[in-house]
């Protein structure tokens, strides 16, 4: 994670805008007033707003966690897909 200033980021805005976007790097805007913000691919944000959203709930969160105990100690099914036309 890299930092910059806000003058900097201004006169070179695409330069960084590139290498968020082509890198996934996060950049942290530095600003005189202390008040710092962060720039992210859009994409990242995305995931972490689901994440976020996600573990909100404590009977979501319980459930994401014993899914993820099931598949770490193989308790798995494989199942095939029902093709659309085989069902009707």
């Amino acid at each position: 994670m890299d930092a910059v200033n806000y003058s900097t980021l201004r006169n070179n805005i695409k330069s960084y805008m590139d290498r968020v976007t082509d890198d996934y790097e996060t950049l942290i805007i530095t600003r005189k007033n202390g008040k710092n913000v962060v720039m992210m691919p859009l994409d990242e944000y995305n995931k972490l707003m689901e994440s976020i959203h996600l573990l909100s709930s404590d009977l979501n969160r319980v459930a994401l966690e014993k899914s993820l105990k099931q598949l770490e100690h193989g308790f798995t099914v494989k199942r095939s897909l029902v093709d659309a036309e085989d069902s009707q």
